[in-house]
C-alpha cells in the first residue's frame, strides 16, 4: 500500500483545466503538469526524463500520449511509460478532487 502526502494545487482549480490541454504548476517545490483527458485528471512531472525541457511546452498526440517538444518522445499519461521504446519513464502522481480543488499524492 502507497502513503502519500496530499498537496493542494493552490495556482488553480479544476475549473481551470481546459481539455487536452497540459499546465505546469508547483507542488512542495516540484513541477507537475497537469492534463484534463476525457474528463480525468492527470498529473506528472513536468519535466522530460531525457533531455529536461518543459512537457507542458509540448503537445498530445492522436493517442492521447504527451509528446517532449525537444526530441518527440512519447510518454502515457496514465503511467509515464515510454511508448516510443527508448527506456525513460516519466513520474506520474495520484491525483485526488476534492470539493473542486485538485490535490497531489507525493510520497513522503
Amino acid at each position: 500500500m502507497n502513503i502519500y502526502n496530499w498537496h493542494k494545487v493552490e495556482s488553480l482549480s479544476l475549473g481551470d483545466l481546459s481539455e487536452e490541454k497540459m499546465q505546469e504548476v508547483s507542488v512542495a517545490e516540484k513541477r507537475v503538469g497537469l492534463l484534463l483527458k476525457d474528463s480525468e485528471v492527470f498529473a506528472f512531472s513536468a519535466t522530460c526524463p531525457h533531455a529536461g525541457v518543459s512537457l507542458c511546452d509540448g503537445w498530445l498526440d492522436a493517442q492521447g500520449r504527451i509528446v517532449c517538444p525537444l526530441h518527440k518522445y512519447r510518454f502515457d499519461p496514465k503511467n509515464g511509460r515510454n511508448t516510443s521504446g527508448e527506456g525513460y519513464k516519466l513520474r506520474t502522481y495520484p491525483v485526488e478532487i476534492r470539493e473542486g480543488y485538485i490535490y497531489i499524492g507525493l510520497q513522503p
